[in-house]
């Protein structure tokens, strides 16, 4: 009973990442399917744009600049290896430690959705473009998004349990 227990305690955190790996699926899908390369819309004049660009980088176009014919690969390994690793952590802490199991299964999401991409095409398809003036964030996706919120809530829950205890 009480691995039936465990699994079941975990279930929501699998949900999420379903829901993130989804989500993040379908959003790609749609801006393939209705936009040219590099075609772009303003959302919110002079702040939001969706411009589909395809990343052949990691998050936020990094390593983008280099050319190399192992790079999908080594950035594909590269992630693989990171889900196994946030899989392992997620398996070996408590369930019902909710902050720190959402902020795995958005990681885990994130980096599925960003591997599916990156083995089907070698690239990762971006389009939404955040901007103040002549100054542009880099174009992300939802499951960049999720990646970043996920380590975001994994830094609040490290902090929170390294702060001193209160008598």
């Amino acid at each position: 009973m009480g691995k039936l227990h465990n699994l079941q305690g975990r279930l929501p955190y699998a949900l999420l990442v379903a829901a993130t790996l989804v989500l993040d699926r379908f959003t790609k899908v749609l801006i393939q399917k209705r936009f040219d390369l590099n075609e772009s819309i303003s959302v919110i004049d002079g702040f939001f744009n969706i411009t589909y660009v395809r990343n052949t980088g990691v998050a936020f176009g990094i390593f983008s600049s280099i050319s190399s014919p192992a790079k999908s690969l080594l950035l594909s390994l590269f992630t693989a290896c990171a889900a196994v690793v946030v899989v392992t952590y997620s398996v070996r802490s408590p369930a019902r430690n909710r902050l720190l199991q959402i902020a795995l299964s958005l990681i885990l999401g994130g980096a599925l959705g960003n591997l599916y991409d990156r083995l089907a095409y070698g690239y990762v398809v971006d389009f939404l473009e955040f901007y103040a003036g002549s100054y542009h964030w880099p174009s992300f996706n939802i499951a960049d998004s999720a990646i970043s919120t996920g380590v975001a809530l994994l830094a609040l829950e490290i902090i929170r349990n390294e702060a001193p205890s209160r008598p």
